[in-house]
């Protein structure tokens, strides 16, 4: 009995401690969206899956009743319902970092601010330059946004190469960057606001405000108020899921810590392959050459490959130049231009724009598998020039001068002597 008890031991001690050190490692949450991607793109490419993979995300389901409207569809309830709580977790890691973090001054809170900034606006320029004078120019939103789950999963894949510095400027930069693209949606991209629940949530964003001067620290007097507010959003024609930022940044810097540490593991290793599997799941053409030679192709393409990395160093680096912003401690410009390559990550955002700008499935298509392209490179030229890139040296602090009196020889005379 001892010796079967002592083998299952060791059968579980050789399976479950390998498992339970690779979800410990930052580079599994990069290793498994990856593994979900092409899990997902192949089983939607394979004759003998491909109808039952695609349409189980679009199935219908029964959840909306008379008066309450919430998503019909697996993959509404990813994208809108538990990617809020990836919004929810980052935003929490943003406030902390912008409270007590490497964010905490004004300079340095400013330099993502601008990142995102340049790298909204080079996209949509490259776009436009391919696109003004065709009927395809609607869709200059789409290069804009850096996926933030692809984009920190390729930079986990790094490990300890890059400073946490800059996961920390990344993980900023691209809440920034959806954030942005959330607000292009529901300005540019959305046929008509429900006035009466955007006011409402508006009034639910003032009780989350006045909760936390009230120094009110029990979570559940926020998580209501945040349901609701998702609810109110989601119904008022914008995005969601910045009802999980604008509650994060609500929530009191006391608690962050714990709610951190709950939904480490579901968002990670759940909500986040989930997203993968279901965003991903594209039918390709059957002559996807033919895709590379629309004008959107280029817009897609050169906007998030060249006009991502383009507009996050140098509007990044005339800030830090001129003073306004600062770099992150321990980090060069060098690195700066390899996070901007990552940002060419467009996944979700873009992914989504597209489905808004083109309502032909044709134009969708070119726009999907574009995004899906640039992601690659992008992912890839990221990943290989900081991997290649040097760490920058530590500088050996020079020894501080004393300052030492001149010697003043005294004579002495044969008075003094006697």
């Amino acid at each position: 009995m001892t010796n079967a008890f002592n083998r299952i031991k060791n059968v579980r001690h050789h399976i479950l401690t390998p498992i339970r050190a690779f979800l410990n490692d930052s580079r599994a949450i990069g290793v498994i969206l990856i593994s979900c991607t092409i899990i997902s793109l192949m089983l939607s490419n394979m004759d003998a899956t491909q109808a039952g993979f695609t349409s189980f995300f679009q199935h219908k389901l029964p959840v909306s009743a008379w008066l309450v409207h919430v998503p019909d569809t697996p993959l509404g309830w990813i994208n809108d319902v538990l990617m809020t709580f990836f919004f929810f977790l980052v935003a929490m890691e943003i406030k902390r970092e912008l409270t007590i973090g490497e964010l905490a001054s004004i300079k340095k809170s400013l330099l993502p601010v601008l990142a995102a900034l340049g790298g909204m606006v080079c996209p949509a320029i490259i776009f436009a330059v391919f696109n003004n004078d065709t009927d395809f120019k609607h869709g200059w939103g789409i290069p804009m946004a850096t996926d933030i789950a692809f984009s920190l999963g390729v930079l986990s894949l790094l490990g300890k190469k890059v400073p946490v510095q800059l996961k920390i400027f990344l993980a900023a930069l691209a809440i920034i960057d959806d954030l942005g693209a959330i607000i292009t949606i529901a300005i540019f991209y959305t046929s008509g606001l429900q006035l009466m629940y955007l006011f409402v949530a508006l009034g639910l964003v003032g009780v989350l405000i006045a909760l936390n001067r009230l120094k009110v620290t029990s979570t559940i007097f926020y998580i209501i108020p945040g349901a609701i507010l998702w609810y109110c959003l989601f119904n008022s024609g914008i995005h969601p899921t910045i009802s999980g930022v604008v509650v994060a940044f609500a929530m009191p810097l006391s608690q962050l810590e714990k709610l951190e540490r709950y939904l480490h593991y579901p968002v990670n290793f759940f909500i986040m392959p989930l997203f993968a599997l279901a965003n991903t799941a594209i039918v390709l053409p059957t002559q996807v050459g033919n895709i590379f030679t629309s004008t959107i192709s280029f817009g897609v393409m050169l906007g998030l490959v060249a006009g991502k990395p383009v507009g996050i160093f140098i509007f990044s680096f005339f800030a830090t130049k001129t003073g306004i912003a600062a770099l992150p401690g321990g980090t060069t410009y060098k690195q700066l231009l390899g996070i901007g390559m990552l940002g060419g990550i467009g996944f979700t955002m873009s992914i989504f724009t597209s489905t808004l700008a083109y309502s032909s499935d044709a134009l969708q298509v070119i726009s999907k598998v574009c995004v899906i392209c640039a992601s690659v490179v992008s992912s890839v030229a990221g990943f290989i020039y900081l991997t290649k890139l040097k760490p920058p040296t530590e500088l050996i602090p020079r020894p501080k001068k004393v300052f030492k009196l001149p010697v003043v020889p005294v004579q002495v005379t044969e008075e003094d002597e006697g």
